[in-house]
This record gives structure tokens, sequence and C-alpha cells, in this order.
């Protein structure tokens, strides 16, 4: 048997917020506390892998300090946008 939608959600919330630096926490933290809901279970996946990258390179893409990945670039442009609205 396969993991529920709701405790999936829970695993990525519990993944962004206990990440190995303090800004990625920052930055994807609030985001999957909002936002991770309203994503639909291809973009779960991409998140799901992406949560798996290096935090400094997630840190680098998500403020356009170097280019992003094409596999995550939609995901990281939303979460850039929310992380760094004004």
């Amino acid at each position: 048997m396969g993991e529920t939608k709701q405790d999936r959600l829970k695993r990525l919330k519990m993944r962004s917020w206990r990440r190995g630096i303090k800004e990625m926490d920052l930055i994807l933290g609030p985001f999957s506390d909002t936002e991770l809901e309203g994503l639909d279970e291809a973009q779960l996946t991409v998140y799901d892998a992406m949560l798996s990258e290096n935090d400094h390179d997630l840190y680098q893409w998500v403020t356009g300090q170097v280019e992003t990945p094409p596999e995550y670039l939609e995901l990281l442009t939303t979460i850039s946008k929310f992380a760094f609205k004004s």
C-alpha cells in the first residue's frame, strides 16, 4: 500500500522545514505550509525530487545566482516569486 496524499504532504512539509541551511528552511517552509496542497501530483513529484538536491544548489537556483536545471525551473520560479514577493 502506498503513501496517502495527506501523509505525503506531511512528509514534504517536514522535509521543507528541516533543511541543511536555515535560508532554505525559511524559503521552503512557508511555501510548503501554504502552497503544497494546491500542487497536483506531477508537481508534488517534482517538489519531492527537488528536496533531494543540495541546499546550496537550491539556494543559488531560487535566488537566481545560478541557472536552474530545466526540470525544476517552473517550480523554483513559483517558489522564488512566493519567497521574495514585496
